[in-house]
Formats: C-alpha cells, sequence, structure tokens
C-alpha cells in the first residue's frame, strides 16, 4: 500500500499572491507534491521533496510564525491552506490573491 501518513502545506509568496503546495508523505517512505498546477510530483523521498520545495523557495506553513509571515507579506489571521473535496477542485484554489494592500 501506499497510504498517506501525513500531510504538511508550504507556501511561496510573490507580492500579494501566495502559491500553495501541499505534501503528502507516504507509508512507504516516499512522497508526493501537489503543485499548484495542478501536478502530483513524485519524490524516493520526503527529504528529497521538501529539498525542491525549498529550491522553489517555498516554506513550511506551520513552520511560520507571524513575524515571518508579516515579512513575507501575508498574516497568518488572514490565511489558511485551501480546502477541497479532492484534487480536482483543490487546483483552482493552489494559488491564493490577497488583494491589494488598504
Amino acid at each position: 500500500m501506499n497510504d498517506t501518513i501525513d500531510t504538511q502545506w508550504y507556501v511561496a509568496s510573490l507580492g500579494r499572491t501566495l502559491v500553495w503546495a501541499r505534501l503528502r508523505l507516504l507509508d512507504a517512505g516516499t512522497a508526493e507534491v501537489f503543485d499548484s498546477d495542478g501536478n502530483t510530483l513524485a519524490y524516493d523521498s520526503d527529504d528529497t521533496a521538501r529539498a525542491a520545495l525549498f529550491d522553489a523557495e517555498f516554506v513550511a506553513f506551520d513552520g511560520l510564525d507571524e513575524d515571518d509571515a508579516l515579512a513575507r507579506g501575508f498574516s497568518l489571521t488572514e490565511v489558511a491552506p485551501p480546502r477541497a473535496d479532492n484534487d480536482a477542485a483543490l487546483r483552482g484554489l493552489m494559488v491564493q490573491s490577497l488583494g491589494a494592500r488598504a
């Protein structure tokens, strides 16, 4: 089997736009990243998947504190990882515009 044992969210910020990536750790020791284009990318380990995310300037969402988030242009009180019933519906939520600043 290749069941999901953990799901983690990563985020990159481009101005007032957030780009999300979902990392799933699988019981076989491999990992999958669902990206903003709707692709599921397979990796041989969670370390390799995390390295690819870091290389693309993503950070772990659950590792951010409010100061880190503010430095990236958003507040933790205004954003949360996207949710949907399936990956097809999730794809449209993986890029999030925060709108203009007041």
